[in-house]
């Protein structure tokens, strides 16, 4: 496994493009599964992917949540009642992030796996997500992003393994590309581990992690493999962190990240 440091060289050119003839579903859609309580954690995820240039973002709204995710989520993002989603035959949906603001016990494995089944949607878990899935997942099409106190949650502290051991098991265990978040970020899958050595105070704050699960959401639904979705989202937010400076909260990250991708 080749050992790369992160920057912009490595992914700029697989960044996407859009043809001045194309269309929202060119862009792809991403589906996002609404937390029932803190919702707040969706809607910084679901900004952040709009952000990122999916094409339409859905949230799919758990029993009592619509009325909040509808008078309160951005004109653009599409609410609707997860009861009556339809699944993932739809062939426009290309990524599917579940996790923000849930706990393991409210997640909905079984959707995980019906997303895998479908031919096409990559998958994003974040938070009670990469606590509740228990593996059989595929390195290329799913992205899990725990940062190092869900990582000793649920494999214990191993403090006698390097950080990239710790992402190597995790990744095997989930059958997931891992995105081990802290001061030192990993992204391991795919056959390379990305290391980013960039320490911004600015990020320990609530609802970045949301954020970055949603940008990269954003990243996959427009067609980036795995890795490189992770890698590039990664950059973007420390990125988008630094440029922002002292007084950053994790809903001005969003708003960064225009300037930022029309600087790449």
């Amino acid at each position: 496994m080749a050992t790369l440091q992160n920057n912009p060289l490595l992914w700029r050119d697989k960044l996407p493009v859009h043809n001045s003839d194309g269309h929202k579903y060119d862009r792809g859609i991403a589906v996002i599964y609404g937390a029932r309580e803190m919702t707040g954690a969706t809607r910084l995820a679901a900004r952040a992917c709009a952000r990122m240039g999916a094409g339409l973002v859905r949230v799919l709204a758990p029993q009592g949540a619509a009325q909040i995710y509808r008078t309160t989520l951005h004109e653009e993002i599409i609410v609707e009642d997860a009861a009556a989603f339809a699944g993932f035959d739809d062939a426009r949906i290309k990524s599917f992030l579940i996790g923000p603001g849930m706990r393991r016990e409210d997640v909905d494995v079984q959707l995980v796996a019906a997303a895998l089944r479908a031919a096409t949607p990559k998958i994003v878990l974040d938070a009670g997500a990469f606590a509740a899935w228990t593996g059989g997942g595929d390195v290329a099409r799913m992205v899990a992003t725990p940062h190092e106190g869900e990582f000793a949650a649920r494999f214990g502290k191993m403090d006698s393994a390097s950080k990239e051991e710790r992402a190597a098991i995790a990744c095997d265990a989930l059958g997931s590309t891992i995105v081990l978040k802290g001061a030192q970020t990993i992204v391991w899958g795919e056959g390379d581990a990305i290391i980013q050595n960039r320490s911004v105070p600015e990020l320990a704050t609530a609802g970045t992690g949301d954020v970055l699960a949603g940008m990269i959401a954003g990243l996959l639904a427009q067609g980036m493999d795995a890795k490189w979705a992770a890698a590039a989202a990664i950059w973007i937010h420390a990125e988008a962190a630094e440029r922002f400076g002292a007084g950053m909260v994790a809903s001005d990250l969003p708003e960064m990240i225009p300037g930022i991708l029309q600087s790449l």
